[in-house]
């Protein structure tokens, strides 16, 4: 410290790193639970609820395990908040697991991302003071992007993608009511009914698909949960030490992580050249929406996005 009580710069610069690592490691987890659900594929039959099932239920132990352990309960003030963000995003989830399934990891990955555009337009439709020429331009940008990604091959539409287009719009309003709802409610709390009304609902309505599974897709099933609920965790601690602007930047790298690591990783086929330039508009238009305005406040203070 020095004699103003201040940390030193070295000591600053260090905090940022850490911070900045944490949100590039969670970018890296949300793409590898959904390179696992691909992986499964090759030797399993399980339907993309039965991994939202899954991690639901780890991410329901693991925060009754932290209120345990913090020896506190959860204290709701806003039950439609809290609906409305269980509802959201489990729709969210839901999507993206399944463009995953049915398209590509890389496409349901960038598709997903396009979700700080579209709170951008949310933002533009219902707030005055955010309706700006700068928005409007980045959310055409992202649109353009979007359309290359749902149509790369001769301009033909492909239907599949709109699970992926979707699973941004609900986390679009998932967001929405994760930001109303922490004005109201700590983390542990927005999580516990989260997580405990979302595996219920998924229950009741995909119980069909929902089994004991055997020893290999349990495997699955468990490293999907695992990576999914640690990206969010690693997402929440590394907001705390960096700003809106640099954590919304470093999460939309996953975009760009899809792109480059699905042929590595994923086992697909390379994006096309129109894929690739849809991806880089949808990633610029993310970058300038978060260096203009911070529209979600995450964990003491620090603002950015977060993932569903």
């Amino acid at each position: 410290m020095n004699t103003d009580g201040q940390p030193f710069p070295s000591a600053s610069i260090t905090v940022q790193l850490i911070g900045g690592l944490c949100i590039f490691a969670s970018a890296f987890f949300f793409y590898l639970a959904t390179v696992v659900i691909r992986w499964a594929q090759n030797e399993t039959a399980m339907d993309a609820s039965f991994f939202v099932f899954a991690r639901f239920l780890f991410g329901f132990v693991i925060v009754c395990l932290v209120m345990l352990i913090r020896q506190r309960g959860p204290r709701a003030h806003r039950y439609d908040l809290l609906i409305g963000r269980t509802v959201t995003n489990c729709l969210a989830v839901y999507f993206f697991f399944q463009s995953v399934t049915v398209t590509s990891v890389a496409e349901g990955n960038i598709l997903n991302m396009t979700y700080p555009v579209f709170l951008a337009l949310f933002a533009w439709i219902f707030l005055k003071p955010q309706r700006d020429i700068l928005t409007v331009l980045m959310v055409f940008v992202a649109f353009a992007g979007v359309w290359l990604i749902l149509a790369p091959s001769q301009l033909s539409f492909r239907v599949e993608n709109l699970w992926g287009l979707a699973s941004g719009i609900s986390a679009a309003f998932s967001i929405l009511y994760l930001n109303l709802s922490r004005q109201y409610h700590d983390t542990e709390t927005v999580l516990f009914y989260m997580f405990g009304i979302g595996l219920l609902m998924i229950y009741a309505i995909f119980s069909s698909h929902i089994r004991v599974p055997d020893m290999v897709a349990f495997r699955y099933l468990l490293m999907c949960a695992i990576f999914g609920v640690g990206g969010q965790y690693l997402l929440t601690i590394g907001f705390r030490f960096v700003t809106a602007v640099e954590g919304g930047i470093i999460s939309s790298t996953r975009i760009l992580l899809a792109a480059l690591l699905g042929p590595v990783i994923a086992y697909e086929a390379p994006l096309t050249l129109t894929g690739w330039l849809g991806a880089l508009l949808i990633f610029t238009a993310n970058v300038v929406l978060a260096t203009r305005k911070v529209m979600t406040r995450g964990p003491g203070g620090k603002g950015g996005p977060l993932i569903p």
